[in-house]
């Protein structure tokens, strides 16, 4: 017999995968199969030995071959690969889409056991409402019941577009979570280059007079670029924001990079406000180069060109994000083995800074040891490590390991719930 429990359940639920009623040391093989993105099989199988009672239970079992080592009762989620290479989306095509997971068992003697399981993004009774108003472009998820509830705005990097799979889940553990796009989505630009800043602003404004958060609890939580904007956004607009998560942020303020305009280039400003571009670390930059990215080994590592930016004290003081001016509690989770830019170096410059500013609010910091750039949440596929950039096309590698991004995956969701629930508990 083959149980999964729970067969149905929000996607950061973890599942216990058991084949019951075989021979004591019966060798069997268990495989996985979820449809993601536009209707591509992603898949995972591991060979497991049943024990003297004749089970196999992926809970306390490790595989003896196959996708993944070691005891991970997701592992045959987390170790999934698509059966079109390249593939990258791990969920629906449609937003905030629950995700199916088959689970097929095959026995020595070809007899074969079949289930599955359910992962639901948005749980029961939370809706989705598209904002198209005052010159926002998003998705408001709501969590169930009348409210009014605390919320998170949510910001991607510099892939662009709205992270909705994100804003379902904090909305199913209570939140009003608004994900807004700020390039490479409908009416927007397709570049991160030039982006005001007073944006953001209307979006707060909007997120608290539409949403009427309670107690006027709204947090920020972005990553990556989104990482570096919502740490900039808490300096900016202090009153406005109760609380900042940075999912592998940056600590200074940067150039367009990858997701710039052509026309401006990469070393052109991403950010303005009240109409000055704001300094940022390429700019009269003694020691950044660029020949580590463009002429360096495969795959090709982008935080190894920014390194060489960091080298320059006077251009990263002038670059530096004024942290010590965000009025609530901050989280830091950063990567080790980050290929994209050194979140973890980054996130060590803001909880210093604050320190030595006397930061009068919670600091938290995780640092996710041999972990890559792409830090998501639980249960997900995490094989995935080198890819076009979305903007640019430019192929690197957000680096880690599979097993190393799954744990981080995990760890940092479950961190991030906590420290919401902290923050907001002590919200006045």
């Amino acid at each position: 017999m083959l149980s999964i429990t729970p067969a149905d359940a929000l996607i950061d639920v973890p599942r216990r995968i058991a084949v019951d009623g075989l021979a004591p040391g019966e060798e069997i093989e268990v495989v996985s199969c979820t449809l993601r993105g536009p209707g591509v099989p992603w898949r995972a199988a591991a060979r497991f030995v049943a024990d003297a009672s004749g089970t196999v239970d992926l809970q306390r079992d490790a595989p003896v071959s196959g996708s993944y080592d070691g005891v991970s009762a997701m592992g045959l989620v987390w170790s999934q690969v698509p059966d079109t290479p390249g593939a990258r989306e791990p969920f629906g095509a449609e937003p905030g889409a629950a995700l199916r997971t088959d689970i097929t068992v095959l026995r020595a003697d070809g007899a074969v056991l079949q289930g599955g399981f359910v992962q639901r993004l948005a749980g029961k009774g939370v809706t989705r409402r598209e904002v198209r108003e005052d010159g926002l472009v998003g998705t408001l998820y709501l969590p169930a019941g009348p409210g009014p509830h605390p919320a998170v705005m949510i910001l991607n990097g510099s892939g662009g577009g709205i992270n909705e799979p994100r804003a379902a889940l904090y909305a199913s553990h209570g939140y009003a979570a608004f994900a807004l796009a700020y390039f490479k989505a409908p009416g927007l630009s397709d570049y991160i280059s030039a982006t005001k800043l007073e944006y953001f602003e209307t979006a707060l404004a909007w997120l608290h007079r539409t949403v009427q958060p309670a107690r006027g609890f709204v947090a920020l939580s972005g990553q990556s670029r989104g990482g570096e904007l919502v740490l900039l956004l808490g300096t900016l607009f202090p009153e406005s924001v109760s609380a900042v998560i940075g999912y592998v942020p940056g600590a200074v303020v940067h150039c367009a990079q990858n997701a710039c305009d052509p026309a401006l280039g990469r070393e052109g400003p991403a950010w303005i406000f009240r109409g000055q571009p704001l300094p940022h670390v390429w700019e009269h930059n003694r020691t950044a180069t660029w020949a580590p990215w463009d002429e360096g080994p495969e795959p090709r590592r982008h935080a190894a060109a920014l390194l060489t930016a960091l080298q320059d004290p006077d251009a990263v003081e002038r670059a530096r994000i004024r942290v010590e001016r965000i009025r609530g509690p901050v989280m830091l989770l950063s990567a080790t083995d980050d290929g994209s830019w050194p979140s973890s170096l980054y996130s060590r410059m803001v909880t210093e800074r604050l320190a030595q500013f006397g930061h009068p609010h919670a600091v938290t910091h995780l640092d996710f040891e041999g972990a890559g750039h792409s830090i998501l949440f639980p249960y997900v596929p995490t094989t995935q490590l080198g890819y076009a950039h979305l903007v640019s096309g430019r192929r690197s590698t957000t680096g880690g390991t599979p097993a190393h991004n799954a744990h981080a995956d995990e760890a940092s969701w479950q961190g991030v719930l906590r420290f919401l629930s902290d923050s907001w508990r002590h919200h006045p």
